[in-house]
C-alpha cells in the first residue's frame, strides 16, 4: 500500500478480468478509509493475519506492537464496507493452545473463510516448531469440528492432508460441513465474492505456481526448488512443461506410503515439507500420521521376503 501505483496495479488487474485479493500487512496505512477505497476500486477479498486470540500472542509472534487491534479494527471496517474478508493463522506448535479461541472472533467478525497455515521449516520459519505427526491430526479433527459449528469455511495449507480427514469424517457421519476438501463441486456457489477454490487436490506446482520478486518460478514459496525464469520463458510454458512441474503433477511418482496411499490424488502431501525434512520433495509427508492399508501389506511382504 505504500506504492503510489497501487490503485492502478488493481484497475489493470480487473481490466483483465482477474479476481483482486489482497493480503496487507496490519500497519498505520490500513486505515478505515483504505479498506473503503479497496472495496471501491473493485478487491474481491481482504486477508488478514491473525495467529493468536490477544494482543499478547499475536504481537509476539509478529514481532510488531499493536498489530492485533489494527487487524480487528480493519476486519470491523471490512464489515462495514460489505468487503468479504478471510483470516490467515500459521500454526506451529507454541501457539496451537491460543489457535483454538479464534473461531468465536472469526465468527463475530463475519469473516467467509479461515485459512491456516501449518508452518514448513523453511526461511525464518526453520526457528519455529511443528507440531508432530499427531499432533497434526489432532488439529486436523479438530478443525473439521469447527467447520461443522461454524458460519465461515475452513481450509488449510500445507497440511494437504486435511482433505483425507474430511472425506474420512464425512464417510462416517453423512452431515453438512465447511471443510474446503479437493472433490468439492459448488465452491462459486459458497463464495458469494466470487472467489473459487479449486475442485482439484492442489499441491506445489499442481494448480499452484510461485513467482519471485526477481522472476524465478518455483512450485511455492515454500519450496525453493527453481523451474525457471519468466524473464527468459513465459510463465505458462515453464509451468506446463518443466520436468521439476510434471514431475509433482504425477502422484505416482511419489515415495515412501505417499506412492501407495489411496487418497494421493486429492492429497498428495506437503511436497515443501518433505523437502525441508527430508530434502527429496518426492518423499512421504513427515506430518502424516495415517498408515495406508497398501502400505502395510507392502511392508509386510518386504518382512517376509527378508
Amino acid at each position: 500500500m505504500a506504492r503510489e501505483d497501487f490503485f492502478l496495479l488493481i484497475e489493470r488487474a480487473r481490466a483483465l478480468g482477474l479476481k483482486v485479493g489482497l493480503t496487507p500487512a496490519a500497519t498505520p496505512l490500513l486505515t478505515r478509509e483504505m479498506v473503503f477505497r479497496l472495496k471501491e476500486a473493485g478487491v474481491t477479498r481482504l486477508a488478514l493475519s491473525l495467529d493468536g486470540a490477544s494482543p499478547e500472542r499475536h504481537d509476539a509472534f509478529r514481532g510488531e506492537a499493536g498489530t492485533f487491534q489494527r487487524t480487528l479494527e480493519a476486519l470491523s471496517w471490512a464489515k462495514e464496507a460489505g468487503l468479504p474478508t478471510q483470516v490467515n493463522t500459521t500454526v506451529t506448535r507454541e501457539n496451537w493452545p491460543e489457535i483454538q479461541a479464534l473461531p468465536d472472533l472469526l465468527a463475530e467478525k463475519g469473516v467467509v473463510l479461515w485459512s491456516l497455515f501449518f508452518l514448513v521449516p523453511v526461511g525464518r520459519g526453520a526457528l519455529l516448531k511443528q507440531l508432530s505427526a499427531k499432533g497434526f491430526e489432532e488439529v486436523l479433527h479438530w478443525l473439521y469440528e469447527v467447520s461443522k459449528a461454524y458460519p465461515f469455511h475452513v481450509k488449510t495449507t500445507e497440511a494437504h492432508h486435511f482433505r483425507r480427514v474430511v472425506l474420512q469424517r464425512r464417510k462416517e457421519e453423512g452431515g453438512q460441513d465447511r471443510a474446503l476438501a479437493a472433490g468439492e463441486s459448488l465452491y462459486r456457489e459458497y463464495f458469494q465474492d466470487g472467489m473459487e477454490h479449486s475442485r482439484l487436490g492442489v499441491t506445489d506446482g499442481n494448480g499452484f505456481v510461485f513467482v519471485s520478486a526477481t522472476g524465478d518460478v518455483a512450485p511455492s514459496g515454500f519450496l525453493p526448488v527453481y523451474a525457471g525464469n519468466v524473464r527468459e520463458k513465459p510463465l505458462l510454458e515453464i509451468y506446463r512443461n518443466s520436468p521439476l512441474f510434471q514431475e509433482l503433477r504425477d502422484k505416482d511418482r511419489l515415495k515412501g506410503k505417499c506412492g501407495v496411499c489411496e487418497y494421493r490424488y486429492v492429497c498428495g502431501g506437503s511436497r515443501a515439507r518433505a523437502w525441508a525434512e527430508t530434502g527429496d520433495y518426492l518423499q512421504s509427508e513427515p506430518r502424516c500420521a495415517y498408515v495406508p492399508p497398501a502400505w502395510l501389506e507392502k511392508v509386510g511382504k518386504h518382512v517376509i521376503g527378508r
